[in-house]
């Protein structure tokens, strides 16, 4: 695992991103938006199990993890991926639905915070990791 140190380089230079939604057309648009504004995809994945796999593998330093994952929930593997690693990799909830409408579970979460998917950018990402805005 990289130290904050590390980390806190990468979030300035190079964020290597997870992308966990169960919406086909939404992972090929988000893939294709965030890596233009310099964000590196390392992989999308639809399940949970397949997350936490691919966290594991590839130890990226953000998890993109949609709230409503079919008969699955974004706040479960929030949960999940703490327990396995308190704090890495940070995990960003979205979702299509406005942030009040989960307003109380996603401050009960782990999570680094909330993006709705018509807000999702580099820089949204960036702004709740503490890191730079500048694209």
């Amino acid at each position: 695992m990289r130290s904050p140190a590390a980390r806190a380089t990468l979030i300035d230079v190079s964020l290597r991103c997870l992308i966990v939604d169960d919406n086909a057309f939404f992972l090929e648009a988000a893939t294709s938006l965030l890596e233009r504004e310099g964000v590196t995809v390392v992989a999308v994945v639809s399940t949970s199990a397949d997350a936490i796999r691919t966290v594991r593998e590839l130890d990226p330093d953000v998890v993109l993890a949609d709230i409503m994952l079919g008969n699955e929930s974004g706040f479960d593997l929030a949960w999940e991926l703490a327990r396995i690693d308190a704090g890495r990799p940070a995990v960003i909830l979205i979702s299509t639905r406005a942030e009040s409408d989960f307003a109380g579970q996603i401050a009960e979460t782990p999570a680094a915070g909330f993006v709705p998917k018509f807000e999702l950018s580099a820089s949204a990402i960036r702004r709740l990791l503490g890191g730079s805005q500048s694209e």
